[in-house]
């Protein structure tokens, strides 16, 4: 047997559109000749000049939050509580058990940009890839976001899960999702339009707040879903365990044992 391993996770890079303008990471490159000297201090004695070919380490300061890169959301993100009122777990809390598990993708590349999807579209695309869903199935979502990646429009591609689709899932034993997307939920640009002309606010981040019902995590700015077939699959998706925190970064990959 041979184990595939794909790569579903967005590289980690400044200076792209990859999240709205002043929630970017940034990354500080320092070379090796950079930090010959620094090396130095170490070492009483020693000069950048007897180091071979004078050179020190290649090192990177990084300034980003839990949520640039593809990352996993602890349900703590979404609310202060979960399940109908327990206390929402933080990402060191996940259950590792939710992030390795079959996986099943969903193709919403055709909706709109804004659009959100309902549990019948879910219903219909689990009918049409002949899927029945198992408790703990992680389910990632294709949508147009994932072909723009880091272009400046980004940002308000894609379609977003609404709350009904996401509890079609938990209700059914999901605990962890995923999108392409920089959000679970719709481009926020589509959903203050239709916020301005309703004043309705229960339809703002109407896909993450379905986490106080069932709690669940989802995954964000996943890549690469177009080389994924319906199922047959594991996907591995293990936060960095961070105290406290609403979120972890994760290297996700999809494990074909072909």
């Amino acid at each position: 047997m041979t184990r595939r391993i794909v790569d579903i996770s967005s590289t980690l890079r400044a200076g792209i559109a990859s999240d709205p303008p002043g929630m970017e990471p940034r990354i500080e490159y320092l070379d090796h000749r950079q930090t010959a000297a620094a090396v130095c201090t170490y070492f009483p004695g020693l000069a950048p000049a007897d180091l071979p070919a004078g050179e020190g380490w290649a090192i990177e300061r990084v300034e980003i939050t839990t949520h640039n890169g593809t990352h996993l959301d602890a349900p703590y993100h979404y609310a202060s509580t979960m399940d109908g009122g327990k206390r929402a777990i933080t990402i060191d809390e996940v259950p590792l058990d939710w992030c390795f598990q079959p996986g099943v993708k969903l193709d919403f590349r055709h909706f709109a940009d804004g659009y959100v999807a309902t549990a019948a579209d879910v219903e219909a695309e689990l009918k049409r890839i002949g899927h029945a869903l198992r408790p703990l199935d992680i389910v990632v979502v294709n949508t147009s976001a994932g072909a723009r990646y880091g272009e400046p429009d980004y940002v308000a591609r894609g379609c977003g899960i609404g709350r009904e689709a996401t509890l079609y899932l938990t209700s059914r034993g999901v605990r962890v999702t995923g999108t392409d997307a920089w959000s679970w939920d719709a481009p926020f640009v589509y959903t203050a339009k239709k916020y301005a002309k309703s004043h309705d606010a229960s339809i703002i981040w109407e896909g993450h707040r379905a986490g106080r019902e069932i709690g669940y995590c989802h995954i964000e700015k996943l890549h690469n879903l177009e080389a994924l077939p319906p199922s047959g699959f594991m996907i591995s998706c293990f936060p960095v365990k961070i105290e406290a925190a609403s979120a972890g970064w994760t290297r996700a990959v999809a494990i074909f044992e072909d």
